[in-house]
């Protein structure tokens, strides 16, 4: 899909007035600001860029937002902690913001990321040329939650109030949240929303006997195991499906155009070993381990949790011309809705990865 469009669209609209969690309890090396190997390589050496001759093991720097963005990739870092020199990465770093794990593509700090979809697109958009999405590794993990039985479906949300954790307003899940009440008949600015810590919002639920919130997976997963009285109400992407016929794609991996150019071996060769950790990940023979990791490197709180999580993280590995049509689809959405949150306009073709 063309630039060209995406000015299209912006001209219909003005014509028309247009309008995770943090990781807790990191395992020895990492934690949510440090590489996984202290000095950034496995072996204490630093590997000049665009060397793939693998004298010195992998060179890929890859940082991962905390949360379901980065479940996936929880067997991925084992690896690299248990073996660093056959790992597929030379280091990994897991972070709380997308703000973060942005200006660390820009600066050039790290090599390839797990990012949410539309911080990849609005990155992309400041930084033209700078990233190339490699694949959609998450789909929907946002849920409503209630202590009570008054909501079934979005309209019922109109006139309430919703507790939403504050490190979501103005990114992916407001966007995706007022666009299902507008779906759905509901002025958003009829819910009342209030943007809370997951902390407060847990409180605010145990206190209320009559709480609504909006949390992602595996916070959403904690809080049901905490509060019996807590149900599921809705589910996001049931919702967005039901609405627009489509997948829900909130994740990805995006790496820089340049590292991707000096070193199209070490891309693929991530590719491979981040779709195996995704696999075995999301297989249930390996719930026990799976759950264990999960945990261990902060994703959720405890193994507990973890396996209850791990089914609702909608864990995927899609790339191609599937992954292109699945994020234009969505950013053809969120651009209609809010054309800030992509950046202004519609990615370039040269913003997805393998394809011509």
């Amino acid at each position: 899909m063309k630039r060209t469009l995406s000015l299209l669209l912006t001209a219909a609209l003005a014509f028309s007035l247009l309008a995770g969690c943090g990781p807790k309890n990191p395992p020895a090396g990492t934690s949510s600001s440090v590489p996984g190997s202290a000095s950034g390589q496995p072996d204490g050496s630093a590997s000049e860029p665009g060397d793939t001759s693998g004298a010195s093991g992998p060179s890929v720097r890859f940082m991962v937002l905390s949360g379901p963005t980065g479940v996936g990739a929880a067997k991925l870092m084992a690896g690299h902690d248990a073996d660093p020199q056959n790992s597929a990465v030379a280091s990994y770093e897991i972070v709380t913001d997308n703000t973060l794990v942005q200006t660390a593509l820009v600066n050039g700090d790290v090599d390839v990321a797990a990012i949410a979809t539309n911080a990849a697109a609005v990155l992309s958009a400041k930084n033209e040329g700078s990233i190339q999405v490699l694949a959609v590794n998450t789909l929907g993990v946002l849920y409503i939650l209630e202590k009570g039985d008054t909501v079934r479906n979005m309209a019922d949300l109109g006139g309430k109030t919703l507790y939403a954790p504050s490190n979501t307003k103005g990114a992916n899940p407001e966007h995706i949240l007022n666009h299902l009440l507008e779906g759905n008949g509901v002025n958003p600015s009829d819910v009342n929303i209030e943007w809370l810590t997951p902390q407060e919002i847990t409180a605010k639920m145990s206190s209320d006997h009559a709480g609504i919130c909006m949390l992602p997976v595996p916070a959403a997963t904690a809080l049901l195991v905490k509060d019996s009285g807590v149900r599921e109400a809705i589910s996001l992407s049931d919702a967005w499906k039901e609405l627009e016929g489509s997948e829900l794609p909130m994740g990805c991996v995006v790496a820089r155009t340049e590292y991707i150019e000096q070193n199209p071996g070490e891309v693929e060769a991530f590719l491979s070993a981040y779709e195996a950790s995704i696999d075995y990940i999301s297989d249930p023979a390996n719930s026990s381990d799976a759950s264990a990791l999960v945990a261990q490197y902060g994703f959720a709180p405890n193994d507990k949790v973890a396996a209850r999580a791990i089914p609702q993280c909608s864990l995927t590995f899609v790339t191609g011309h599937e992954m292109r049509t699945m994020l234009e689809d969505y950013y053809s959405i969120l651009f209609q809705a809010e054309p800030k949150s992509i950046g202004g306009g519609l990615p370039y073709d040269s913003f997805y990865y393998g394809v011509a």
